[in-house]
């Protein structure tokens, strides 16, 4: 290449990429949506409702939430990876629907860890394992023990099958040695009734469900599933201090765009949303919830979708998990 073409494509290079970062410094000008994959309510759609008022005010642009439900979250999340890559589409996206949906349905054709790319994670909801009171256990421990004596007998609600609950009920059966009954039910609210009936010995359900149930004694939580204690509920030992070692099962949201969206793009929301989750009145918004905020970069929340993604495809197999 002679040096007057050499100079001709370093003056064009020099051109285009001051083009894009340009069009970019710009980001954004114009109103954003935030796709939900799931209906209105419970945890997800407030935690979305925080994030869209937070951005906004931040990038100085409207956040309207769109609700698409579907798929157990997969068509909202379908439609977000196949729309445009410029920022304008984003994703609340949910690590536990995010990381078993293959596993459950290897028809779907959304692959979360190359469709999609995290701008931020949002906050961390723990679940608690919460017992019928009158069940005479006090202790993960006394629980364990408890299933060993009574081998498929001691029941778990959950709200569905191939849920947070069901699947973190598996886990636990797996790593304590334990064989409960599996009781599903269409959501959480009919499956905590029976709880607090006493239809239902145990679940394993969101702190926001349960913990009005459990200051009022109606309910006994005896371990939390996060790696580390809740902010919000201390007391409560995790079950990796409590005789499973190495236990974890949580949902993480984060924010999410598609693959392809431009880095200065990606840049621009991560800076928004570190600044949102700073603010001490957004951490109390998502403890009201049962939450935790998780601080951290896009590609830590991308670390964590893609060990996810391989843990829960380990349970659904060994647990011979179906979704009928």
């Amino acid at each position: 290449m002679s040096l007057l073409a050499r100079l001709a494509r370093g003056l064009l290079v020099s051109v285009l990429g001051g083009a894009f970062l340009a069009a970019h410094a710009e980001y954004p000008d114009r109103p954003l949506r935030l796709v939900v994959p799931f209906t209105p309510g419970g945890n997800i759609d407030a935690t979305a409702r925080i994030v869209a008022q937070g951005l906004s005010e931040q990038l100085g642009q409207p956040v309207v939430v769109d609700h698409r439900a579907g798929a157990g979250g997969v068509l909202g999340s379908e439609l977000v990876a196949r729309g445009p890559a410029d920022g304008y589409t984003l994703l609340l996206g949910s690590s536990g629907a995010l990381a078993t949906s293959k596993a459950l349905n290897p028809e779907i054709k959304l692959d979360p860890a190359k469709d999609l790319v995290a701008a931020s994670p949002i906050a961390r909801a723990p679940l608690l394992l919460v017992l019928d009171p009158s069940l005479p256990v006090k202790t993960v421990a006394d629980f364990m023990a408890h299933a060993k004596a009574h081998p498929g007998k001691v029941t778990v609600a959950s709200s569905g099958s191939g849920t947070a609950a069901h699947l973190t009920a598996e886990l636990f059966q797996i790593q304590a040695g334990v064989k409960l009954l599996h009781v599903p039910y269409k959501g959480s609210a009919p499956a905590i009734a029976d709880l607090l009936g006493g239809q239902v010995d145990s679940s394993f359900d969101q702190l926001a469900s349960t913990l009005q149930q459990i200051r009022a004694g109606k309910l006994r939580a005896i371990g939390v599933t996060t790696a580390r204690r809740s902010s919000i509920v201390p007391d409560i030992p995790t079950l990796a201090e409590s005789g499973l070692p190495g236990f974890e099962a949580s949902t993480t949201a984060g924010l999410m765009v598609p693959a392809g969206t431009p880095a200065p793009v990606i840049a621009r929301l991560q800076a928004a949303m570190a600044k949102l989750l700073q603010a001490p009145e957004i951490r109390q918004k998502f403890e009201a919830l049962g939450s935790d905020v998780v601080t951290g970069s896009g590609a830590d929340f991308d670390a964590l979708l893609r060990s996810e993604i391989d843990k829960w495809s380990r349970v659904v197999k060994e647990a011979g998990v179906q979704v009928r």
